[in-house]
């Protein structure tokens, strides 16, 4: 609904805009770990502070960036001498994540204290288990990952669907087509929707496939030496899956290059393919424990984006502008920054996006709490 809201007002008076959907995005999960409510339009210090520590995440984590990676035997030179200045900034990376992971727990601590608390991963975590130097420990770091796990992730996700929404716009077409039929334009499509929205459901997947949030995944060590193909494999290698070409191998995936939701459907002539997020949420033990709460979120925002708006190539002095298909090196990947026009699809659509606003208020902000916040 917020997404619903957001858009519709950043764009009655404007032809384009440049996708802004970290508070959308990172909403429900700071609902979800922490019970904080963060502010609806403006700029929010703990959404601030949580995106600051993914941007260094994501900094650290490029492969070959810093000497040390390469030769980490540089980890042992003292600060002065010459090619040691990323113990600074790791330093300053430290003390950053440091912080972000104890502002929000300690909030929830205060809030519990004063009885003002609303219920949540960690208050529940807290209540139940209690809070030794040990159980701290592991609350406060395992809501920080709940939380950055599903709030910069999901951006992604949606900043590549709004991209293939306006760059191809005959998926939208037909996803609009499947909504007007399925849900009529009285209401907004529901979870409960799911089974009988299946392009709807075939353009989730295909957003996961044609641009995966984690490229090449995340790191893994092999826990004993193998033989694969005729290469070694050392116990303790480190293993980096790589899902961008498991995503876009033209043998599983025919032209993976182009959007196409249908791909995913059954028919007479076609078996349908591989579903994506067999890859893309992670493996073994290590898979993403959120994956069910990202992917239903997905896929209501993309259904209700979809029934209410248009998403087209913006027109600036009379020209069109054409959004460039590229993506952000890094562990999480973005696609570039882009252009993109979204407009209620009619007035009708536009009193539907009002209604959602006074049947599902935003929330009080909790930003001016977060500043009395002791540390």
């Amino acid at each position: 609904m917020e997404l619903l809201r957001d858009r519709a007002a950043t764009n009655s008076g404007r032809p384009s805009m440049a996708f802004g959907g970290e508070i959308e995005a990172g909403a429900v999960i700071l609902r979800i770990t922490y019970g904080y409510t963060p502010e609806a339009h403006g700029s929010d210090p703990l959404v601030n502070l949580v995106g600051k520590a993914m941007q260094n995440f994501a900094d650290a984590t490029v492969p070959g960036k810093y000497a040390v990676d390469v030769f980490p035997f540089l980890r042992f030179l003292p600060d002065w001498c010459p090619g040691t200045s990323f113990k600074g900034k790791a330093r300053e990376m430290n003390a950053q994540l440091t912080r972000t992971a104890e502002l929000p727990y300690n909030f929830v601590k205060q809030q519990i204290d004063q009885k003002k608390h609303k219920t949540s991963y960690l208050s529940q975590a807290i209540e139940s288990i209690g809070t030794d130097a040990k159980m701290e420990f592991v609350h406060k770091w395992t809501a920080l990952s709940l939380f950055t796990g599903g709030a910069d992730t999901t951006v992604s996700s949606l900043m590549t669907f709004f991209l293939a929404m306006t760059v191809f716009p005959e998926v939208q077409k037909r996803a609009q087509e499947e909504l007007d039929g399925v849900i009529g334009s009285g209401r907004l499509p529901v979870s409960a929707d799911k089974e009988r929205l299946p392009y709807i459901e075939a353009v989730v997947k295909e957003t996961h496939r044609w641009h995966p949030v984690l490229p090449m995944g995340l790191a893994h060590a092999s826990d004993h030496e193998d033989v694969l193909r005729g290469y070694r494999i050392p116990k303790g290698a480190l293993l980096m899956p790589n899902n961008w070409w498991f995503t876009h191998d033209p043998s599983v995936y025919p032209d993976p290059m182009t959007f196409r939701p249908e791909r995913f459907l059954s028919t007479p002539t076609h078996k349908a393919e591989p579903d994506p997020r067999t890859w893309t949420f992670g493996y073994g033990r290590r898979v993403c424990p959120g994956r069910y709460v990202a992917d239903n979120a997905l896929f209501i925002t993309i259904a209700q984006s979809l029934a209410v708006f248009n998403i087209s190539k913006p027109v600036e002095n009379g020209k069109t502008v054409e959004p460039a298909i590229e993506f952000e090196p890094g562990v999480i990947s973005h696609p570039v920054p882009y252009r993109t026009a979204i407009q209620p699809r009619s007035e009708k659509h536009r009193e539907l996006i009002q209604k959602a606003e006074v049947d599902y208020p935003w929330q009080e902000s909790d930003a001016e709490v977060l500043k009395t916040v002791k540390m």
